[in-house]
């Protein structure tokens, strides 16, 4: 059997019990119907699948155990779920790319640039062993294209831009960098200590995107979208603090905690005339001013 029949198979068993519990009988059942449906064998004996739940944990940090009052298998303890379902992501993405030698006729990809992912690894590197990195940087902004070393912190994905936050030593300042825009990057040996109370997930637990907050406390934001855009914005919500306010025929009002960042406005722009902003109203000044900058660029007055 194949390294990736195995690796597939292990992200059949993670998936099955994440949704609810279940047996050994009812887990061969569904390998067997992804054998049929993928075109691999998934079919495992019960000394194998003991030995699947071993590896799960060792390469996921997912513990699988038995109940024997349920006598069902259930998923104990995940130790880093959201980056679990990437890898899982990943992996069915490149094994769906990978059922035909030719699939330009039945796939559409995204004409774009590389998004920097080469530098991941080194950069993660960096990180975990905390040592600086020396690298050429180009900012949009001033288009200018500078030589920067830095302390790598941690890194952060935007809309499917990868950052890195990190001390740039020309100020101490902790900064952004956008992966894309990062060339010649070196790994030095020159160690340095993370401050103590730096947190990635504190610091951008109430931001959108990856701009950092100039505000001492985040806002409550009302908006309401009519009824269609609601439906999106519940199947996939703009920010782990949404709630629901009220959901009918007319509207779908949700609020939101989060710091009033450039990113933030960008966000509800793009929803254009599907979505107003009721609070705060400092941020309903600045919805009305974009709108009307933008009307004076085609003649409006």
């Amino acid at each position: 059997m194949s390294k990736r029949e195995s690796i597939a198979r292990y992200n059949l068993i993670i998936k099955k019990l994440r949704k609810h519990p279940a047996s050994f009988e009812e887990i061969s059942d569904y390998l067997a119907l992804e054998s049929e449906l993928q075109g691999y064998d998934f079919r495992v004996s019960k000394r194998t699948f003991q030995r699947d739940i071993q590896d799960i944990g060792s390469l996921y940090y997912i513990e699988i155990q038995y109940d024997p009052s349920q006598k069902a298998y259930h998923v104990l303890y995940d130790d880093q779920p959201e980056a679990n379902e990437r890898i899982m992501e990943a992996f069915d993405t490149f094994n769906a790319l990978n059922i035909s030698d030719r699939i330009s006729s039945h796939i559409h990809f995204e004409k774009r640039r590389p998004q920097g992912t080469g530098n991941l690894y080194g950069l993660l590197h960096a990180i975990i062993n905390r040592v600086q990195i020396s690298f050429t940087y180009e900012k949009f902004m001033d288009d200018e294209i500078s030589h920067r070393l830095a302390e790598p912190y941690a890194l952060k994905e935007f809309r499917n831009r990868w950052y890195v936050l990190a001390n740039d030593l020309k100020d101490r300042n902790v900064k952004t960098f956008a992966l894309d825009r990062i060339s010649g990057m070196e790994i030095t040996r020159t160690k340095f200590s993370l401050p103590m109370n730096f947190d990635i997930n504190e610091r951008f637990k109430y931001c959108f995107g990856i701009i950092s907050p100039n505000e001492p406390e985040p806002r409550e934001i009302v908006l309401s979208f009519n009824p269609l855009q609601g439906k999106y914005v519940k199947s996939l919500p703009l920010h782990e603090s949404q709630v629901i306010l009220k959901d009918n025929e007319q509207e779908l009002l949700i609020k939101l905690t989060l710091f009033v960042t450039y990113d933030l406005l960008m966000e509800i722009l793009s929803y254009g005339d599907n979505v107003r902003v009721l609070q705060p109203l400092s941020l309903v000044d600045e919805i009305r001013d974009c709108y009307e900058n933008a009307l004076k660029q085609y003649g409006c007055p």
